[in-house]
């Protein structure tokens, strides 16, 4: 696997692996600190793609001040181990300096979309993902791109920037993977203590009682919310922010829980922000 840190040697790599393939590029885009999730994604695009980049950015553009942008966990080395394994082609690894440099000025805006769910809790945040990710679009030019479907909003956000600006890159949306115990992998689970690890499995069961109930016939979006709710505030040691059925695209609740439905929950535990989510 071929390490580069600039956007031109990037650009020159690429341009000699097009070369040498006729096949389409995967590209995985991940923030590091990676779990089995990433790599399940790598491995999917390696299955999927001639040629399979990865990028391993924390992007300074997506966090607010106050939040976790210093201490988010960083771990080069053995990142660059475990994309080789899952058999990444090129690591795309720039500094901030050189994906965010000093004064630039443009910037993609997630419009109103952007504003629901995490957008709404987090103010820009979906601004600053929109615009890195645009550039890694621009850069790396995939034909694929691979996300988790954990993170279901910024997903939505992603499929509709793709449509607007036109980029040629198929989105690809992979499985959740979660621990034995059913709490979906995060790099920042690496935050909870034990008793906050504990208390964070009722994301999971509340949608595990959810899908429950919907199995049994509830499609009354507000009794399965209330459900699900409730195993929450069951729990000691959650801030729920918001756990809403909603339409997949647009992010706005439904009444009725259909096939394709968007279940989502996000909350607090400790200090450490957590989601998760299941489509109907």
């Amino acid at each position: 696997m071929q390490l580069v840190t600039t956007i031109a040697e990037a650009r020159a790599a690429l341009h000699t692996a097009r070369a040498q393939s006729s096949g389409s590029l995967g590209l995985v885009p991940t923030m590091g600190a990676l779990h089995a999730g990433h790599l399940s994604l790598a491995r999917r695009a390696r299955v999927e793609c001639s040629i399979v980049a990865a990028s391993l950015f924390v992007n300074p553009l997506q966090f607010a001040p106050g939040e976790d942008f210093d201490r988010y966990p960083r771990q080069l080395d053995a990142d660059r181990t475990l994309f080789a394994e899952a058999g990444v082609d090129l690591l795309f690894a720039p500094a901030a300096a050189e994906m965010t440099p000093p004064g630039a000025t443009t910037f993609v805006d997630a419009g109103e979309l952007g504003s629901r769910l995490d957008g709404a809790a987090r103010p820009g945040h979906f601004r600053g993902v929109a615009t890195v990710v645009s550039k890694l679009f621009h850069i790396i030019q995939p034909g694929r791109a691979y996300f988790g479907q954990k993170d279901a909003v910024q997903i939505a956000v992603l499929r509709r920037l793709v449509s607007d600006l036109n980029f040629p890159v198929e989105l690809v949306a992979c499985p959740i993977v979660r621990d034995p115990d059913g709490l979906a992998l995060s790099s920042r689970n690496a935050y909870l203590s034990a008793a906050e690890r504990t208390h964070a499995l009722a994301l999971s069961r509340a949608l595990t009682t959810m899908q429950t109930r919907l199995a049994a016939g509830e499609t009354r979006a507000a009794a399965l919310v209330a459900a699900g709710r409730a195993v929450v505030h069951a729990q000691p040691g959650i801030a729920l922010e918001y756990l809403e059925a909603v339409d997949p695209a647009s992010l706005l609740p439904v009444e009725t829980v259909t096939p394709g439905t968007l279940v989502a929950i996000a909350a607090r535990v400790g200090h450490t922000r957590l989601i998760d989510n299941f489509v109907a």
